[in-house]
């Protein structure tokens, strides 16, 4: 399983919003609403990293990251806070309290998605692969640089975030709709055809004469890696 993310949000389309998103990414998902509740759920399981609400019910988001870094077994643990207070008192009262990271409502999904791998890699670098590899291609996450059979490629950004997103889950069918939520973000209103454009520059991009496309077409369907690609590269060297 991927890392364990906890979710603590009263907002219950935000929360489904988010446990999507964060699922899609490999991460194993747990979620509560109330305050209380989340104390009681981090003593009986601690998970990698809490996305927690500032105004819950039960227990604030502010109290209950005071007992988590009061507590031996969570006082490294992760925590970003998330919350519609904007005023810079609020961002300082927030990392003050305990939380590693402040972000305002609304927010882009994409940039949570980073700023919760970029501090799952330094507290707890072993859960977040910094590469990616499938066959003779190698993502790198850190640099943004993609190589093919030791040939550098150039990716435009929103063919590298659609990459990395389908390189995480080989096989995986993905529907443009899908694709859209996860690369570009709930926020952003734009044709469902955007995806098939981006794809065909991607697909340029990465595909060398003589060598297998791994992104697959599934007619009505979407796209994929094609999870028998790095077995196509090995008979095509052999």
């Amino acid at each position: 399983m991927g890392p364990r993310v906890l979710i603590v949000e009263d907002e219950e389309p935000l929360m489904l919003l988010l446990r999507y998103n964060l699922e899609a990414e490999g991460y194993e998902v747990d979620s509560v609403s109330r305050g209380d509740e989340a104390e009681i759920r981090l003593r009986e399981q601690v998970p990698d990293i809490v996305l927690l609400d500032w105004m819950l019910p039960g227990l604030s988001g502010i109290e209950l990251c005071r007992r988590i870094r009061a507590r031996t077994e969570t006082e490294r643990l992760p925590v970003i806070m998330l919350t519609a207070r904007g005023e810079e008192g609020d961002r300082i009262r927030g990392l003050s309290t305990g939380a590693d990271d402040y972000i305002v409502k609304p927010f882009s999904v994409p940039e949570l998605l980073a700023r919760v791998r970029a501090l799952l890699r330094r507290a707890k670098p072993a859960h977040i692969a910094t590469l990616l590899r499938a066959g003779d291609i190698e993502l790198d996450r850190e640099t943004h640089r993609v190589r093919r059979a030791g040939q550098e490629l150039h990716l435009g950004p929103t063919e590298f975030r659609l990459l990395e997103f389908l390189m995480q889950s080989p096989g995986r069918v993905f529907s443009r709709e899908h694709l859209l939520n996860a690369v570009w973000g709930h926020d952003v209103y734009i044709d469902e055809r955007t995806v098939d454009v981006h794809v065909g520059r991607l697909r340029k991009a990465i595909n060398l004469p003589r060598r297998p496309d791994p992104i697959r077409t599934v007619r009505g369907a979407g796209y994929s890696f094609d999870e028998t690609f790095a077995r196509e590269e090995q008979a095509l060297n052999a």
